[in-house]
């Protein structure tokens, strides 16, 4: 089972890593445009402040957003926003999701996402620390695919590599890292892939960041598959 504890240790870490980061910029850069196309940092920001929130939702068993237009727009409200509000927001939101997290609960319980998406209230906390740690990445502010923990990454790998995986439409891929670690993914159709390269590079395309496959080789196969957007 997922150990939820050392998991909010390390979004407690995280997050500490991107206030800290974020209170070097200014007001100017929050408005100019994130790896995110159609996103600009402050974008980015207001969606981590109200992901927090959310999360909230999902432990005391509301539903995760009202909707899907009220997240929209509570994203654009709170975008635009100076630098200190930003700031104001993450500490708060991510303490309000933290405190969530200490109360009485079964963790072995399911719980319900977005889109009637379930999973066990174990995977919370490591859901958080995604949203945190990739987003950073999003900001493009120094904070690169390489800079990410490489427990977080190996476990992002295999999560996305789940995600894809039985999916008609992406063929049979293995993906192999330096070390020799093995993910599978994809469906049963088409000519299997293998590609090879660095786990940042891997993470980078299961999660479509960065330029997809850049730095990846692909050892046998027809060339590099198109992913759906997540």
């Amino acid at each position: 089972m997922t150990d939820h504890v050392h998991d909010l240790r390390s979004v407690r870490e995280a997050t500490d890593r991107l206030l800290t980061a974020v209170a070097k910029l200014d007001n100017a850069s929050l408005a100019a445009e994130s790896h995110l196309p159609g996103w600009s940092r402050g974008h980015i920001l207001a969606h981590l402040a109200r992901n927090a929130d959310a999360l909230v939702n999902v432990f005391e068993g509301r539903p995760m957003y009202e909707s899907a237009g009220a997240r929209d727009a509570d994203i654009a409200r709170d975008a635009g926003r100076s630098l200190e509000e930003h700031l104001t927001d993450l500490g708060d939101s991510g303490a309000r999701f933290l405190a969530a997290t200490e109360r009485d609960q079964d963790w072995s319980r399911t719980v319900e996402l977005r889109n009637g998406v379930t999973d066990l209230a174990a995977n919370v906390p490591f859901r958080r620390l995604v949203e945190v740690e990739l987003h950073h990445v999003d900001l493009d502010i120094g904070y690169g695919l390489r800079d990410l923990p490489a427990e977080f990454t190996a476990r992002e790998i295999a999560f996305l590599a789940d995600r894809w995986s039985g999916r008609p439409e992406v063929p049979p891929v293995t993906l192999r890292a330096p070390s020799g670690t093995l993910w599978h993914t994809g469906g049963t159709e088409g000519a299997p892939v293998v590609l090879e390269g660095p786990e940042d590079e891997l993470l980078g395309w299961l999660a479509g960041r960065g330029p997809r496959g850049a730095g990846l080789t692909v050892a046998a196969g027809d060339g590099l598959p198109a992913l759906p957007p997540l």
